[in-house]
């Protein structure tokens, strides 16, 4: 089978059943990324991502979100996005809770990821938007259409209630991917000494 014949799995929406091999697959996805390889310490950096996924996954993405998964040829998870829709308020004290969880996780890195985290929440925009807290696809599993499977149920949603979205990333590489989803470049931040972000926003498509 060449590449142009694979077609992905279908997507599905997941909860609590799936949190550790969503947040496996995420950490994988991750290593090597410019902005957590500056905010997340270097020894144990793939259980440490690891660990910070299945906050996200676990904490926010499953309660109060929408978790999605694609399965690869292998039947295991192979990519998976958390959005977080702007209806569904998180509770203060739930980040609260977070922050010295994800401090942890950043070891050594702890100071670089409060920076990152303050210039990032900068560039995000005051009005409600259904944000993409995170997507990844495993290394293995890449180029066969899995990310825009992943994104396109909320995306779709999005457009029939008239939503906005928005996203981050600090992967270059990335921002031409976004952009044939619909999204476009808003902003753009440098953090000092790592990566720079970029704010992208998507407007919703007439349906």
């Amino acid at each position: 089978m060449t590449r142009s014949d694979q077609r992905p799995a279908p997507v599905r929406r997941v909860g609590p059943e799936a949190v550790a091999d969503v947040s496996a697959v995420l950490a994988e996805a991750f290593d090597g990324y410019p902005f957590t390889g500056w905010t997340v310490a270097a020894d144990r950096h793939r259980d440490r991502l690891t660990g910070l996924f299945r906050l996200t996954v676990e904490r926010v993405g499953v309660p109060y979100g929408e978790v999605w998964a694609a399965d690869g040829a292998d039947g295991r998870i192979a990519g998976a996005a958390v959005w977080l829709w702007p209806d569904r308020e998180i509770p203060a004290p739930v980040w609260a809770a977070l922050a010295p969880m994800e401090a942890e996780y950043a070891g050594d890195r702890r100071a670089a990821m409060e920076v990152a985290g303050t210039i990032s929440a900068g560039l995000r925009p005051d009005s409600p938007h259904l944000v993409l807290a995170t997507v990844g696809v495993r290394p293995s599993a890449r180029g066969r259409g899995i990310g825009p499977a992943l994104l396109a149920p909320a995306l779709a949603e999005a457009d029939r209630t008239g939503t906005p979205a928005y996203l981050e990333t600090s992967a270059p590489a990335n921002l031409d991917f976004y952009r044939r989803l619909g999204f476009a470049v808003r902003a753009r931040a440098q953090i000092p000494g790592g990566p720079q972000v970029w704010a992208m926003h998507r407007l919703p498509t007439a349906t």
